[in-house]
């Protein structure tokens, strides 16, 4: 965390001078709309971090959350850009759903988040892979699959490591799919039914870890002032990018591979609408800035995970950017990866 602050300082320095003396808030409402219903963990970071970062703006206005639910986001972000004004009274704690190319290409969609202007970020610090110590050795050949256990049908993105792992670094695993939560995962970890999972909650897997029966395998890392870095409650498991290097050769694929490990970066991040002055924007950075060095936040991040670290709005604007170049036929690759493996991913 203080690594994070000590760049984050230099972020803050770096969008000097102050927001303009005439930006102030006073007696106004801010709203913060988000995509989806309530209870959510969007939600409950827009409420949690909304009055945080309303107290340190100019005139410290109030604040409300307004859920906006619908078609994935799209009804909520066609609202934010087509019916918000610009004045600094409307923002959105969006999630990493509304920067995916697969969303806001949509037919139906009128949003571009390439032209938003990113105030800050949050995120966990990336996830990990956690395999059975008894099982590591079969990793790569040399017996039974090792089994990894999944929630749903279709595996959520930090567990897209393993399947990254099979297709190209010769992992000798395969899926079971349908864990209805993380408790029957962990379970099933602990009785050996199952060899490898994936988490990005510490709190979830330290029983285990305390037993001596698991380890981390590997991590996704998280972007921090433009490089991916590790978590350090995960130990010194290496990021799964650099076990990656050099073993893609076709540039779709990579691209590809750009894309998942984007939408893994990527988490939940405060946003202002297009054409909002620059002052206005300013005086949003710097209220974040100010937020998040507050002591509140420690508690309210508690509130949400173990670990929750902010992230630089230059570091989101570098992901919804790599995102949005990123080509039809290279995220089509990934369900073709997962059908290989035997996952109907559509």
């Amino acid at each position: 965390m203080t690594r994070v602050w000590i760049a984050l300082s230099v972020l803050g320095l770096a969008i000097a001078p102050a927001a303009a003396d005439d930006v102030s808030f006073k007696d106004k409402t801010i709203t913060m709309i988000v995509a989806s219903p309530s209870g959510g963990g969007t939600d409950t970071s827009g409420r949690l971090i909304a009055p945080l970062l309303a107290s340190h703006l100019p005139g410290k206005p109030t604040v409300i959350v307004r859920n906006i639910p619908g078609a994935q986001g799209i009804t909520a972000m066609n609202y934010f850009v087509r019916q918000v004004a610009p004045d600094g009274l409307t923002a959105t704690m969006a999630s990493s759903t509304i920067a995916d190319p697969l969303l806001f290409r949509r037919s139906q969609s009128q949003y571009d988040p390439t032209t938003f202007f990113t105030v800050g970020g949050v995120g966990r610090g990336g996830t990990t892979l956690v395999i059975r110590k008894d099982a590591k050795d079969r990793l790569r050949g040399g017996g039974a699959p090792l089994i990894m256990g999944a929630l749903g049908g279709v595996p959520r993105s930090g567990m897209l490591m393993t399947a990254w792992g099979i297709e190209h670094l010769g992992w000798n695993v395969r899926w079971v799919t349908g864990y209805r939560g993380t408790n029957e995962l962990m379970l099933a970890l602990e009785r050996g039914e199952i060899d490898m999972t994936s988490t990005a909650n510490l709190f979830e897997i330290q029983k285990l870890l305390d037993t001596g029966k698991v380890e981390f395998l590997t991590q996704s890392g998280t972007l921090r002032r433009g490089q991916i870095s590790p978590r350090p409650d995960f130990g010194s498991a290496p990021i799964f990018a650099s076990l990656m290097q050099g073993k893609i050769k076709d540039p779709i694929i990579q691209q590809a591979f750009d894309y998942w490990s984007s939408m893994t970066s990527i988490d939940k991040w405060v946003a202002l609408p297009p054409k909002t002055p620059e002052a206005i924007v300013k005086s949003y950075r710097e209220a974040y800035l100010a937020a998040f060095t507050d002591p509140s936040f420690a508690a309210l991040g508690k509130k949400i995970s173990e670990d929750f670290e902010p992230v630089a709005y230059d570091d989101i604007d570098f992901l919804v950017a790599k995102l949005a170049a990123i080509q039809p036929q290279s995220i089509a690759y990934i369900s073709t990866m997962l059908r290989k493996q035997g996952i109907q991913s559509e």
